[in-house]
Parts: structure tokens; C-alpha cells; sequence
């Protein structure tokens, strides 16, 4: 890949309103990112998922340009990188089961990525035994080669990266905020450490902010690049249930460690492990159950991504690039609006006034009751939701977040959303 190619390549990624699903569906129609942003932008607003947006920003290159030079900047530090999809050193486990994102920030022992993975979730009030489980978990993982997983998150993500620390460092985080912004401002010290001695990753551009809309896409992330997802301790309504069941949809192991009936704390593992989760009570349960992760060989970039999320077409890269790029077949995206082609669905509803009495706050009354509505009877996309409510996006991903929590909703195939209530 030449050095045009690349800076188009980031800049196509960020570009406003162009997710990892819109950037892969303008490389299939245009065949490289030079191509793609000398596209007009009628053309534009046909091809992308945002269509509309996305068209009236086209001609104003300066935000994605001045994004491009910051993150060419910022990778001239010391461990810094930034991977290309198609890159050597793109992690495998991300091409398998979502869309990759097109661009990764990373920060460390990039190779990390290459190996056997086991992702560390929980509670981040968690109890002073739940931090103990999970330290030493993370711990006795990296004795036996296994590289630890989470978000850098409070509580138990804390106890796991610095139980993996404690041993050989072998962790990564992977983190809801742009890599330049350590989140929470009292993991400052773990940062420097994981950067140090493990890795951090961010799909999310320089200067990104902690908003409710960005975890999902982390957690996402998170239970992507794991072998295994392990939830130590949470309750019913905590998000690492909903991590957990990103992990499943996603073929990956999903196991839980029990605690006593009477800990709240701990409702949220004891569903997983009625509906099927692997009980956990120490390290060998895990290997056990799933040794390909005692495996001592690095992936391999495979000739070609998981096609899970392909169609009838397909088209190669160009193969102008450097040795470190390898040519790869991109997973075929389907241009399926959702606005456009809502799937029917039959539930009983509750009227919408009724499901938000519980919510204190008015102002996320009047959202979160506007989302439900704009729902209706129908599996929709987030975008399909933000078009009609005029709501920005990442603000939808943290209602419907708060709503499947709530039980008011439920995640579908394609990253749709429909009412349960």
C-alpha cells in the first residue's frame, strides 16, 4: 500500500458518518479509498448507510483531513500504531463474526493481538471477593500464556488487567474513548502500565470523549477479540450480560463464576449459567473446556476474512501495497437500509407512556419514549431510529442500551433492535 493509499485509506475512516459497514460498502463499489472520496456525493448518499448526512458534509474534507494528520502524528510516538484492515499485524479474531473496524489505534505489544485471548468482565461496584476472584483469575491465566481482556472499566476490569500485570503484563484494553483519553481519569497509573508492558486498543478516533454510545461498540470489541468471555461478578441489569451475549452470537465461549444466592451482585451470572453459560470455579474449568487456548501458535492473517457477513459479491484490494499490507477479500456488506426495509414483528406492546414511568430523569423520558415509538412493531437499526427521532446516533446506542437492560428491547441479527414489551 503507498503512502496516498494509506492516508486515503484513514481518512476515508474518518470521515463522518462513515461506519465500519459504510466504509466496506464504498471499497466494494469503488475498489479503494482514493476512488471512494473523489466519489460524488449523490453517489455518496445512495451507497452509505447514512446516507444523508454523510452527502451534506462530503465536500468538507478539513475535520477528517485534520483527524488523518493528528493520527499520523500521533503514531510517530514510541509504540504507536496505527492498523489498517489488511495490515500483517490486524488481529484475526476481529474478522471473524462483526464487521472490523477499518482502522484501530493501538498502543504497546502490538502482537498481543495474534494471541489466545480470555475477556474479563464484570460489575464496576464490584464486591471486595469479586476484585480477589478476578485478580487472581487474570493472574493464573497469564501462567499459563493466556492473554486477559477488558475495558479499563472500574472494578472488575481493573482487578483483571492488574492481576495479568502482576505476571507477565500479558493484557489488553481495549477502551470506549479515543486512545488519547484515559477514562476513568483514576486508571490513569494502569494506563501507563498497560501501555508499557500490555497493549490498548480503540477503534474510536483522537479525542473521543467517554459517551454511553461508544461501550457497546467496546464491548463489542471486547468479545470479538476473546476466545472466551468470563463474567466474575454482575447483576441482572449490568451491560456485561449483554457483552456475554455479544460473545455468544458471535460463536465464542461465554462462561460465569457463581457466587452465594444471596449476593445480588451475582444474579447476572447465575442466569448466564441457567441459560447455558459454563460454570467456573478456577482456571482449569476454563482450559478444559476450550484448550485450543493453551495453544502456543500466533494466528495467521488468513487469505481471507470470515465471509459471516457476506452476500453474492466480493472484491479484492488493490494490489498495489506494501509487503506488510496483504491483499484480502473484503466481507460483502449488504446495502439494506433499514429505513427502507423494516422486518414485521408481532408483539404485544405496552403503550409507551406506560414502559417509561420508571425512568426519573424527563429529559430521558422524552428520548427514550420517542426511540420506543419511532420502533413501532418493527425490528429496526439504530439508524433507521436516529432518522426518524432526529436523535444523534451514540445517543440511541445508550438508550436501547438502557432499554435492554430494562428488558423493553432486545438485540437481533444485524445489529437491529425490536420491542419485547
Amino acid at each position: 500500500m503507498t503512502d496516498s493509499d494509506r492516508y486515503a485509506w484513514i481518512q476515508l475512516a474518518l470521515t463522518p458518518y462513515i461506519g465500519a459497514d459504510s466504509f466496506l460498502l464504498l471499497i466494494q463499489h469503488f475498489g479503494d479509498a482514493q476512488a471512494a472520496l473523489r466519489a460524488p456525493s449523490d453517489v455518496i448518499q445512495q451507497i452509505v448507510i447514512k446516507g444523508k448526512q454523510a452527502a451534506q458534509t462530503w465536500y468538507d474534507t478539513t475535520p477528517a483531513r485534520a483527524a488523518t494528520d493528528a493520527a499520523l502524528q500521533w503514531e510517530q510516538q514510541d509504540g504507536c500504531r496505527l492498523l489498517l484492515l489488511g495490515d500483517a499485524d490486524y488481529p484475526t479474531m476481529l474478522t471473524e463474526g462483526i464487521t472490523p473496524p477499518p482502522l484501530l489505534f493501538v498502543r504497546g505489544d502490538v502482537s498481543l493481538l495474534q494471541h489466545q485471548a480470555v475477556a474479563m468482565v464484570g460489575s464496576r461496584h464490584a464486591t471486595p471477593q469479586a476484585m480477589r476472584i478476578a485478580h487472581n483469575f487474570a493472574h493464573a491465566l497469564s501462567e499459563q500464556g493466556i492473554t486477559v481482556i477488558s475495558g479499563m472499566a472500574s472494578g472488575i476490569d481493573t482487578a483483571a488487567h492488574t492481576g495479568a500485570l502482576a505476571f507477565s503484563g500479558s493484557t489488553i484494553a481495549i477502551w470506549g474513548t479515543g486512545i488519547d483519553r484515559i477514562y476513568p481519569n483514576e486508571n490513569k497509573k494502569l494506563a501507563y502500565q498497560i501501555a508499557e508492558k500490555g497493549l490498548i486498543v480503540s477503534e474510536f478516533p483522537l479525542g473521543t470523549r467517554p459517551m454511553a454510545g461508544n461501550f457497546p461498540r467496546r464491548n463489542r470489541l471486547i468479545a470479538a477479540q476473546a476466545r472466551v468471555t468470563l463474567v466474575v461478578e454482575a447483576a441482572l441489569k449490568s451491560g456485561s450480560l449483554i457483552t456475554a451475549r455479544l460473545a455468544a452470537d458471535m460463536g465464542r465461549e461465554v462462561m460465569a463464576i457463581p457466587s452465594s444466592i444471596d449476593n445480588p451482585h451475582a444474579k447476572g451470572c447465575h442466569k448466564l449459567i441457567k441459560d447455558g453459560a459454563k460454570l467456573v470455579e478456577c482456571v482449569e474449568d476454563i482450559i478444559n473446556e476450550c484448550p485450543i487456548l493453551l495453544s502456543t501458535g500466533i494466528f495467521r492473517q488468513p487469505e481471507r476474512l470470515s465471509t459471516a457477513l457476506s452476500t453474492d459479491l466480493s472484491t479484492e484490494l488493490s494490489t498495489k501495497q506494501s509487503t506488510d499490507f496483504v491483499p484480502i477479500e473484503l466481507p460483502k456488506i449488504k446495502r439494506n437500509k433499514p429505513v427502507n426495509k423494516p422486518t414485521p414483528i408481532t408483539p404485544t406492546l405496552l403503550p409507551v407512556d406506560e414502559i417509561v414511568d420508571n425512568f426519573v430523569d424527563n429529559s430521558v423520558n422524552e428520548s427514550t419514549k420517542s426511540v420506543l415509538n419511532a420502533m413501532g412493531n418493527e425490528i429496526v437499526h439504530p439508524d433507521f431510529i436516529a432518522e426518524k427521532t432526529n436523535i444523534p446516533t451514540d445517543e440511541i446506542y445508550a438508550i436501547l442500551l438502557e432499554c435492554e437492560l430494562a428488558g423493553w428491547v432486545m438485540a437481533t441479527a444485524g445489529g437491529r433492535y425490536q420491542r419485547t414489551t
